[in-house]
């Protein structure tokens, strides 16, 4: 009976330190989610039920969040939210902002927030900007803002474009502003614009203002072509400007056609120009063509 007892308590003894010995469940984390949302800035926060320390963290969350609005310059930012220290480092943002939209010539610049040294650099820069403009004939220069040396630089750079454009012959050229040796040289390569024009039998060719060797050169050309248009049978042919021996090959040309034409049976045979064994060819011609038909068929 004693042996029993004995190994009863021997077990229950057993069982105690086992459970002694397995850890404890750790208690649930409290829940964050409220937390998150303050320190967010979420509409979903609740306020009443932060504890202190959480107070103090969404309040921190808070400014450095107003604090970063105001250093990009956002229209949330709110400066009475700011700190003496974060009020001067959001002042010194805003004024290098400002800087910079005056140097850059934005609508949104605000010359009275410049200290006298920075408007002296953004009236540098306007003025240089201007002088760029008037260089390249832009039409947002203003020439009241260039000074006296800048005025002859323009007025020299105005000159060289309004002659490149006299000897390209832009109908922007003005020839009054241009000196006695520059006019001459405008004329020239309005006449070398001409003569190439002519060469290539353009209808812009203007004859008149050909040197005479121009013109009889301008003339052969035209005569070659014409004999070539003519020998082709070109509608663009102009037969009565052939002398005897061009119009002569010119006819040449034609009975070789008209031959062909008249084998082929082509509407344009001409029948009167064919000699008589040109006759028996075309015979021959339509004798074979008619064979081929009635085979066909």
């Amino acid at each position: 009976m004693r042996t029993l007892a004995t190994v009863v308590l021997a077990l229950l003894t057993a069982v105690r330190i086992a459970e002694s010995a397995q850890p404890k469940p750790k208690p649930d984390a409290p829940d964050q989610t409220n937390l998150l949302n303050c320190v967010n800035g979420l509409s979903e926060c609740n306020v009443a039920i932060l504890t202190l320390p959480q107070i103090k963290q969404v309040s921190e969350a808070s400014r450095d969040r107003n604090l970063h609005y105001c250093m990009d310059g956002s229209a949330i930012c709110d400066p009475t939210h700011l700190a003496p220290d974060r009020a001067t480092s959001v002042q010194a943002a805003r004024y290098r902002r400002n800087l910079e939209k005056c140097l850059n010539r934005s609508a949104t610049c605000d010359p009275l927030l410049l200290n006298p040294k920075e408007a002296a650099s953004v009236h540098t820069a306007a003025s240089e900007r201007n002088f760029s403009n008037c260089l390249n004939g832009l039409p947002t220069c203003d020439p009241v803002g260039l000074n006296p040396q800048q005025i002859k630089t323009v007025q020299a750079a105005a000159d060289r474009r309004n002659l490149d454009r006299c000897m390209a012959g832009s109908p922007s050229c003005d020839p009054l502003r241009l000196k006695q040796s520059e006019a001459a040289s405008a004329q020239a390569a309005a006449l070398q614009r001409n003569r190439e024009r002519c060469m290539n039998l353009s209808s812009t060719c203007d004859t008149i203002a050909l040197t005479e060797s121009d013109a009889k050169m301008v003339r052969s050309i035209f005569q070659r072509r014409n004999l070539a248009n003519c020998q082709n049978g070109q509608a663009s042919c102009q037969p009565i400007e052939l002398g005897t021996a061009d119009l002569n090959e010119a006819h040449s040309a034609f009975r070789l056609r008209n031959v062909e034409a008249c084998k082929r049976g082509l509407p344009s045979c001409d029948p009167e120009w064919l000699t008589g064994p040109e006759m028996s060819d075309v015979a021959r011609a339509f004798q074979q063509r008619h064979s081929s038909t009635v085979q066909r068929r």
